[in-house]
């Protein structure tokens, strides 16, 4: 059953702008440490960069609402790539709690990039 749908479409640029005007700090408080190493090996890294917070925000909405807080630390939302390129969301085990909390049992990402902007969806699934 759909607990939540997130939704969230980035330019690349504005991604690009505020790793530059903010600096590091932008960087180190919005991506994991994971995401910042995978980021070098990316063929369009301002790209990567927008994908992967286009997706922290779609989880945002998907399941923020849900949760007592109603807000969360980003880095909690870290996004992966199955060996045929799909993407995934790694559930570590802050975002496994937070998820419990919402009754959600599993998140499913659609991403996708087209000229300047990212998009991702979200879909917050329970169990029937």
């Amino acid at each position: 059953m759909v607990r939540g749908i997130g939704i969230d479409l980035t330019e690349i640029r504005e991604v690009k702008r505020l790793a530059e005007e903010v600096g590091e700090a932008f960087v180190l408080k919005t991506f994991s440490q994971t995401e910042r190493e995978n980021v070098k090996n990316a063929a369009e890294p301002w790209e990567y960069l927008a994908s992967r917070f286009a997706v922290k925000e779609a989880v945002f909405k998907a399941l923020a609402h849900l949760t007592k807080e109603k807000n969360f630390d980003f880095r909690i939302v870290e996004t992966g790539n199955h060996e045929d390129g799909a993407p995934y969301v790694k559930i570590t085990p802050v975002l496994k709690a937070l998820m419990e909390e919402a009754g959600v049992k599993k998140l499913l990402v659609s991403v996708t990039h087209e000229k300047d902007y990212a998009e991702a969806f979200v879909i917050a699934e329970s169990e029937l």
